[in-house]
């Protein structure tokens, strides 16, 4: 069943990333009035977390970035899809490497140093992978959790490595990146998922009690590379900037959970400047702490 409903959905997909820009948000735009006004997709999740998250705002700021928020993520579907044709020249266009960021992982690539790249779910951060590996001399490995339907999941991978990036299932990151530290590699780590709350760390994070994953921190002392926190900043509709910051250098003498707190204290600042571009439909408080 899985594979009538890829096969069915294939021609709509690339029909759908072959249209223009100008025709892609107009779809997204009608998108968007179906799940707000008909479906309200998962409109009860994303107000507990709006609201549990910004307790300071009033309702009409509240529903104000659900509304902002929706038409984000219409938008970000879409433009996934966008990234199945896509030329490298609009790729580039629509997503640029701020120079900064530029001087940044260049000045690690000079010094042969493999980094960490810590980030969350905000503004478009598929194509922020495309752009790190068309100006980057790091090759790019980005941690993933495979799909269960495994039609889709190749087509994602295909979407993710058109670019030269690389995926790392979830469980063997360790494994994988021991295989691969002769190379120049950038390991990117998704990390405000919701972890196993018994083996996370627990901190304040958007005013709950949150459980993080531990596993950028872990890595990263256990093969001394650098941690950058890597964000994707939406300047406008359809455009975006990547921008980067080395948070923490080997050697590491740091308590346990600092490192965490201290990538995920930068994502919170993040988000709290731009919070209609976070993913705000996920569970991510369905844990509470033992």
């Amino acid at each position: 069943m899985s594979a009538i409903i890829y096969y069915l959905s294939l021609p709509f997909i690339y029909l759908i990333s072959l249209l223009p820009f100008r025709l892609l948000y107009i779809l997204s735009d009608f998108f968007y009035l179906i799940m707000f006004y008909v479906i309200s997709y998962r409109k009860k999740v994303i107000l507990a977390n709006l609201t549990n998250a910004f307790p300071e705002k009033k309702p009409s700021e509240i529903n104000h970035i659900h509304k902002e928020f929706m038409k984000y993520f219409c938008d970000l579907l879409l433009e996934t899809f966008k990234t199945l044709t896509i030329s490298r020249k609009k790729m580039l266009k629509h997503c640029k490497l701020d120079p900064s960021a530029e001087e940044l992982f260049k000045k690690f690539a000079q010094q042969n140093k493999s980094v960490i790249i810590v980030m969350g779910h905000k503004g478009n951060w598929e194509w922020g992978g495309n752009t790190f590996s068309l100006c980057c001399d790091h090759q790019l490995y980005v941690i993933y959790h495979p799909l269960e339907n495994k039609h889709f999941n190749n087509l994602i991978c295909k979407m993710r490595e058109r670019f030269g990036s690389r995926l790392i299932p979830m469980r063997e990151t360790f494994r994988e990146m021991i295989k691969n530290d002769h190379l120049l590699t950038a390991t990117a780590f998704i990390a405000d998922q919701s972890p196993n709350p018994n083996k996370a760390h627990w901190m304040n994070f958007l005013n709950q009690d949150t459980a993080v994953f531990t596993g950028t921190e872990k890595i990263a002392q256990k093969l001394q590379y650098p941690i950058v926190f890597v964000s994707i900043k939406k300047l406008s509709r359809g455009y975006y900037t990547l921008l980067a910051e080395c948070i923490q250098n080997p050697p590491y003498n740091d308590m346990e959970g600092e490192i965490t707190e201290k990538h995920t204290k930068k994502l919170e600042s993040d988000i709290i400047e731009q919070p209609e571009t976070w993913l705000w439909t996920h569970k991510r408080w369905k844990h509470q702490r033992k």
